[in-house]
């Protein structure tokens, strides 16, 4: 039995891991699919000191106190910048990183200026509006994807992408504009990153190769998780074998 890890992205929640985590669970592994502060059933808590500091600590808590160790982190889209910060100060309970379409960030780097949202000067005046309290508290990420998914519907059956989209919730305009204390560059230990064919996350991808990192290639788009379960957790004990 492995203890799996999931970590949601952008206007999601651990609820999206649904198909995988029924998948994983008939094999006899245990799943843990907490959610950030800020979003999906915890979005009420959303405010606008909410960043990826607060994030990084809602897991390493999960850790603790449900006493996980030799854990496989899996890291969809947005929580790529949330493990760099978790391996730092919890990372003797993980035993292997897999990032599933994530961003790959740099310490400093902001997300908004990083996806090419906003430039970066802008980003910091609204970082900087945020810490004196003003200014949005949400980013409308959730609003975002449901634009984008009707020009660009997701690979899977239209009752599949409903469920998906009509679940998405907003997240905390700080977690986009505040700089990452911890990138991915002071990971010093193997990384496995899965890419999707079809996403906006290909620059990732590129940066995943610089930092040396194992890339697999999965044919399906940035909601593979959803739209391929089978093909996901495949690829994941593909790689979970391979690194024990």
């Amino acid at each position: 039995m492995t203890t799996f890890v999931l970590l949601h992205g952008g206007g999601m929640g651990g609820w999206t891991w649904k198909y995988v985590r029924e998948l994983l669970e008939a094999k006899g592994h245990r799943v843990v699919t907490p959610t950030f502060t800020g979003f999906g059933e915890r979005a009420h808590l959303i405010g606008r000191g909410v960043g990826n500091a607060t994030n990084v600590t809602d897991i390493v808590n999960v850790l603790q106190y449900e006493d996980i160790k030799d854990a496989v982190l899996v890291a969809h889209s947005y929580a790529g910048t949330v493990v760099p910060g978790i391996l730092d100060q919890a990372g003797d309970r993980i035993a292997s990183i897999v990032y599933l379409d994530a961003i790959v960030p740099h310490s400093g780097e902001r997300i908004a200026s990083l996806m090419g949202y906003m430039p970066e000067d802008q980003v910091v005046a609204l970082d900087a509006m945020l810490d004196r309290g003003e200014g949005p508290i949400g980013s409308g990420v959730d609003a975002m994807q449901r634009a984008a998914a009707k020009d660009h519907p997701h690979m899977m059956e239209p009752a599949r992408e409903k469920w998906l989209l009509d679940n998405l919730s907003d997240q905390p305009m700080r977690v986009t504009a505040c700089a990452i204390p911890v990138g991915a560059e002071t990971i010093k230990r193997p990384v496995d990153y899965i890419a999707a064919e079809h996403t906006v996350m290909t620059a990732m991808h590129d940066r995943a190769r610089a930092l040396g990192w194992t890339v697999h290639n999965h044919p399906g788009d940035h909601a593979l998780l959803v739209g391929d379960p089978e093909g996901t957790v495949e690829l994941i004990l593909q790689i979970t074998d391979s690194r024990q």
